[in-house]
């Protein structure tokens, strides 16, 4: 399946912080799993800075982590980052993303030093439960902007279905009082309904755009949902709550 880059609104944010802070504050984008934090951290870099370097804590080797171990020789870790990814940071002009940063607590440890150097800017991505989960022991930094990123609202899904003009209209429409029609109004409420049906984490967008069947995209959303199921089954508390509806099992 082609991998498309959505558009989306919490790009404009990102924005915002670069132009604001200007490296003063690392920006730590927060949300449940697959909705995008990952692809839109790596999209802004491409397009905002000279270059970059992307750390996945859940696919690098152990002496990557290692290097936020102690933080008392920045030029070691940036020269390790440099080596290991074979790409050249500059100052002011680059970005670390650190992805996944709960699998490695000492990173975001780190950011307090990391952001007083000044060097480099920093972007954390990671998701809520595990975040909460993995961050007890350490010392939380205050040098941190934090956003949360949510699914595709109803006009980020219509931008990706190719389509910029309903939602303006639909605004200019309700603010003028103005009557749709009867075959306007069908069209909408299909768009919507199919939204409805689709949802809007980016992952079952693309499944949709690549194949029209339902089935498939249902699929996709319940391969989600698994992810999640297992967050939960992370956390002891959830699975003894009274009256929960969350469907965990446990092993006998």
């Amino acid at each position: 399946m082609e991998e498309r880059i959505f558009k989306r609104k919490f790009y404009e944010k990102m924005l915002a912080w670069k132009r604001d802070n200007d490296g003063r504050t690392a920006l730590m984008i927060k949300g449940a799993r697959r909705v995008g934090k990952s692809t839109i951290a790596e999209e802004f870099a491409k397009n905002e800075y000279e270059s970059y370097i992307l750390v996945d804590f859940t696919k690098v080797g152990p002496e990557i982590p290692a290097l936020f171990d102690d933080v008392s020789n920045l030029d070691r870790i940036f020269m390790a980052l440099q080596f290991y990814f074979n790409v050249t940071l500059t100052p002011r002009k680059s970005v670390i993303i650190l992805d996944e940063i709960q699998e490695c607590p000492k990173a975001r440890q780190a950011i307090k030093e990391l952001v007083k150097d000044h060097r480099y800017d920093y972007i954390e991505t990671g998701s809520l439960i595990s975040v909460r989960r993995k961050t007890q022991g350490i010392r939380i930094p205050s040098e941190e902007t934090r956003l949360t990123m949510y699914p595709m609202d109803y006009e980020e899904f219509r931008w990706a279905m190719g389509d910029e003009t309903t939602v303006p209209l639909l605004a200019q429409a309700f603010v003028d009082r103005h009557p749709l029609g009867d075959a306007a109004h069908r069209k909408i409420m299909r768009d919507l309904r199919l939204y409805m049906l689709v949802g809007g984490m980016p992952q079952t967008v693309n499944t949709y755009l690549d194949t029209q069947n339902l089935s498939l995209v249902d699929a996709t959303k319940r391969e989600i949902l698994g992810l999640y199921d297992e967050d939960f089954y992370k956390r002891p508390f959830l699975r003894s709550l009274p009256g929960t509806h969350i469907d965990i099992r446990l092993p006998r």
